[in-house]
């Protein structure tokens, strides 16, 4: 059992620990981050959330339902509709603004514009705790067809994805003027929300294990909402968009390879 907990402590903070790491980029990195890579490192962080989405969680999700037969489709279905209007709902009701945008979304406020480009990141990183959590609550349940190496594959997989993320929030920051302490600081506090909306997840689902693949589908309806919603637009805004493409592709044969070799 102390063995077990550990695993899933691990598995939790990967991806903080990911976000941590690319924050500190802003340590030996001069300037922001250019054009074209940043569109790469979209494009690869959308690859890598759509395979995980497909492989980690709606799959999965799919195969815990066979005993509904014709049906075994409906927990995926609706798990991933609540999800994509969940974040609906939060990119409605959270003011936030994202990179290269001048206008804010969300309600008006007179938050500083730093806070409110953490708050973009940190919004999209709410999916990304959760499908996390929920996996390694299907690995307790013993119910779903998850194994420890393939909760691992998924932790991995957003922590390397999380690693440019880090880094394309804290060196804007830096960029804007904050201190390289402080620019850190605020780029890994846009990841601590993924261990919590792990650790919550895990205690929803193994208090109410009949919803595991409906919360499985909901963390892949939010994860694709995000990735719809915001990555991909971003990365294909203005040249080098096929840069973007490339980087998707190589996200998603990494989180791929990922699953299927250690799932």
């Amino acid at each position: 059992m102390q063995k077990e907990m550990f695993d899933i402590s691990m598995g939790v903070l990967i991806p903080f620990l990911g976000t941590m790491l690319g924050a500190g980029c802003v340590f030996f990195v001069k300037n922001a981050i250019k054009p074209v890579v940043q569109k790469t490192l979209l494009g690869f962080a959308s690859g890598v959330m759509v395979a995980a989405s497909v492989w980690s969680l709606l799959i999965p999700a799919m195969e815990m339902s066979e005993h509904m037969g014709k049906l075994a489709f409906m927990p995926a279905a609706v798990g991933l509709a609540f999800g994509m209007a969940f974040l609906l709902l939060m990119d409605r009701v959270i003011p936030h603004l994202h990179m290269g945008c001048e206008e804010p979304e969300g309600p008006k406020c007179s938050l500083a514009r730093t806070t409110m480009l953490v708050l973009a990141v940190t919004l999209h990183n709410i999916p990304e705790g959760m499908a996390v959590g929920v996996v390694f609550a299907g690995l307790l349940s013993g119910d779903a067809p998850i194994s420890i190496a393939g909760a691992f594959a998924l932790s991995i997989g957003i922590a390397i994805q999380n690693f440019p993320e880090g880094a394309i929030i804290s060196l804007p920051l830096r960029s804007e003027g904050e201190s390289r302490k402080k620019a850190f600081v605020m780029g890994t506090l846009s990841g601590i929300v993924e261990p919590i909306a792990a650790a919550l997840t895990i205690v929803l689902a193994r208090i109410v294990i009949p919803i595991l693949p409906y919360l499985l589908a909901f963390a892949a309806g939010s994860m694709l909402y995000v990735v719809v919603e915001e990555l991909i637009p971003e990365s294909a805004e203005g040249e080098h968009s096929n840069m973007g493409t490339i980087g998707f592709a190589v996200g998603f044969v990494v989180m791929m390879i990922l699953d299927v070799a250690l799932g």
